[in-house]
């Protein structure tokens, strides 16, 4: 794991296939680390993955914002939201087990999985249908390819769903993406490829927070520690460029079907690895 190319296609391919889908490829990386390198305290492991997050949200974001596809309104809303819960979930990260640590990790993106791939999806609804459904903010724009989307969502549920998502993502070292962009999709009925792209600019916020914090834990204190950050992310900021790319080809539902078995195939690997 510690050679250099093999770093950095790693992170190529964290960065590849998280910015396809929003979720930023912590959860991807972090059972890397656990098989690879098993005596990393959990704070640790976190550190280093939500350091390669935070590379990986930047680059994506910038390609998502020449696309046009962020909602720059919902997105400061619900960061704002998610850095309180941030930095909160830094701080315990300290006092959880490795194995309770992998327990929960495994067990949430099974779940997350599961609850993707049967549920139905229905068509996107119009604005106004979705105005008296839910009485909140409504939106419209279009992006650079010439794609209008018309939504209207529910903010409080947004800002708690936020908080929520800021605690656990650092918490777990998994960018809060496979979290956020099924909210932002099933309960607060955001256009896929808004959400994937939303997601990504909150998470490019939250993930530096994040960076910030375990700076000041000294989580990257020891050398060896940051050339593993340095070379992941250098992988991770170019995969994150053709992911965005890919993303305008492939479907939103299809980009929903990959997530999910992403998140069921690592959930299962974490499991049996402690079970």
């Amino acid at each position: 794991m510690d050679n250099i190319l093999l770093l950095i296609l790693i992170g190529f391919g964290v960065g590849t296939l998280g910015t396809l889908i929003g979720a930023g490829g912590g959860f991807i990386l972090v059972p890397i680390l656990i098989f690879t390198h098993p005596n990393l305290q959990p704070a640790v492991i976190t550190a280093i993955s939500m350091a390669t997050v935070a590379c990986n949200a930047l680059s994506g974001t910038v390609a998502y914002a020449r696309a046009g596809r962020i909602d720059y309104k919902a997105g400061l809303q619900f960061s704002f939201f998610t850095i309180p819960g941030s930095i909160l979930g830094v701080i315990i990260t300290r006092y959880i087990s490795a194995y309770v640590f992998t327990i929960i990790f495994g067990s949430l993106l099974i779940l997350l999985s599961l609850y993707l791939f049967f549920k139905k999806n229905g068509k996107e609804a119009p604005a106004q249908k979705a105005i008296q459904q839910t009485g909140n903010t409504t939106t419209h724009f279009t992006d650079a390819a010439g794609q209008t989307y018309y939504y209207s969502y529910n903010k409080y549920l947004g800002w708690f769903i936020s908080l929520l998502v800021g605690f656990i993502s650092p918490l777990l070292g998994i960018g809060g993406g496979i979290i956020h962009v099924p909210a932002l999709i099933n309960w607060l009925r955001f256009p896929v490829h808004v959400a994937t792209a939303t997601s990504h600019f909150i998470l490019a916020i939250m993930s530096v927070t994040s960076v910030i914090v375990h700076i000041t834990e000294g989580n990257y204190n020891n050398p060896y520690i940051i050339k593993l950050v340095v070379y992941l992310a250098i992988g991770v900021i170019v995969g994150a460029q053709l992911g965005a790319f890919l993303s305008h080809k492939i479907k939103g539902n299809a980009i929903v079907k990959a997530l999910a078995v992403s998140l069921a195939l690592v959930g299962v690997r974490v499991l049996f690895q402690n079970l």
